[in-house]
């Protein structure tokens, strides 16, 4: 269980680092005038984040780091 949690907080992150890069890519090409791509990669990437903050939090919760 342990690897597990572990390889789905590496690919979260790896994610949230791809949708990030892409978003400066986007941003920095000047061709997304009106923002709209550059707003939906960055919902995603705070979804991302989020997720992976959630693995974590229960991850510690399973090992009794919290409560």
């Amino acid at each position: 269980m342990n690897a597990f949690m572990i390889t789905l907080i590496i690919v979260g992150a790896l994610a949230t680092a791809a949708v990030l890069v892409r978003g400066i890519i986007v941003m920095a090409s000047g061709k997304d005038i009106e923002g709209r791509k550059s707003n939906k990669l960055m919902f995603t990437r705070v979804y991302l984040q989020a997720g992976v903050v959630l693995v974590i939090v229960i991850g510690a919760l399973m090992a009794g780091a919290i409560g």
